[in-house]
């Protein structure tokens, strides 16, 4: 742990930091808020990471994709900040992602990874964070992306088929096993790229649902409704989000031409192309947990940078948003006293 000799006004947890996103976040924190405690999390802190030492911060493992592993993690977070040793957590960014192609792997709890790693674990962690949180400013930052509709400019060609393009279908257990096991969509019944991308997609538009059903619940507790949840895309950049793409798309469409043409359009000044730099997209993440004017407009908010985005129809669906929040909780499988908010059922 490096610590501060000054006050710090609270804490700001980053996941997935050793990423292209999440390195360019620690970074902002470390410059432009200085006074806030870092906790950054890894999947593994041997790998090739380090936080800027110039601010007080703490790296510690995660796996997201490990129920036991944010379970235990999320208890030594709690136990800190009840006992003074860090500041209650001003922003909870749940930045950590995974992205397959034709692969397609399982997280140790048997779900597919990109599911586990994109929106149960973080589901879990912020359930378990929340008696951590400020209670009168704390901030629920949850990373979306546009691939989460089926409908979207570019998204759309890999959704060709009409069976795809509503990916929550029905109202019973099966509607979410499919999604959350990787039997729909999975590269057995598609072995192309598109498989794996729909499947992060579906995922994302948990996520999305996700932002609009945890803030009606937050706002309805009298303990925490002063808490506010930010969704954000950040946009397309050139980051290890593609590492298990083809090496053309690694290192020729994401490591040539999505970062130059990043870089031109951040230096002629478009705060909000399509294409962003890692650096841009933190400060629009950081923005989004420290702007007031969301908190003003009660929270539950989805943004495109720095401008009210867009969902897709099927993430509006209220009804569809509840099945999943009541899903995730059995997926998980919260019990009674593992979370303060009172309707987590």
């Amino acid at each position: 742990m490096v610590s501060s000799s000054s006050p710090l006004k609270g804490s700001i947890l980053v996941t997935g930091a050793n990423g292209g996103l999440g390195t360019a976040l620690t970074s902002h924190i470390s410059t432009h808020y200085p006074d806030y405690h870092g906790i950054y999390t890894v999947r593994d802190v041997s790998s090739p990471f380090t936080a800027p030492s110039t601010s007080s911060h703490e790296l510690i493992p995660l796996d997201l994709s490990s129920l036991s592993t944010i379970r235990t993690t999320a208890n030594d977070i709690n136990a800190w900040v009840s006992s003074g040793k860090i500041p209650p957590i001003r922003i909870l960014i749940l930045n950590a992602g995974f992205l397959e192609f034709e692969q397609q792997t399982w997280a140790p709890d048997g779900f597919d990874m990109s599911f586990a790693v994109n929106y149960l674990g973080h589901f879990l962690l912020i359930l378990l964070l929340l008696q951590s949180m400020n209670r009168d400013e704390g901030r629920i930052v949850l990373l979306g992306s546009s691939t989460h509709d089926p409908y979207a400019p570019i998204v759309g060609r890999h959704f060709p088929e009409e069976r795809w393009k509503t990916i929550i279908q029905g109202e019973d257990i099966k509607a979410m096993d499919g999604i959350a096991y990787g039997t729909w969509s999975s590269n057995k019944d598609d072995p192309s790229l598109h498989s794996g991308f729909r499947r992060y997609g579906a995922a994302k538009l948990c996520v999305a649902m996700l932002v609009g059903e945890l803030q009606e619940r937050l706002s309805k507790d009298p303990f925490l409704s002063n808490l506010t949840v930010v969704g954000i895309d950040p946009g397309t950049m050139s980051t290890g989000i593609v590492r298990h793409a083809s090496w053309f798309v690694q290192t020729v469409l994401h490591g040539i031409v999505i970062a130059n043409v990043a870089r031109v359009l951040a230096f002629a000044g478009y705060r909000n192309a399509p294409v962003r730099t890692p650096e841009s997209s933190a400060r629009d993440v950081l923005d989004a947990g420290m702007n007031a004017k969301w908190k003003e407009l009660g929270g539950g908010v989805y943004l495109d940078g720095m401008e009210i985005g867009k969902i897709s129809e099927e993430a509006k669906d209220e009804g569809k948003r509840e099945l999943v929040w009541r899903e995730s909780v059995r997926l998980v499988g919260l019990r009674e006293g593992e979370t303060v908010l009172r309707d987590w059922r």
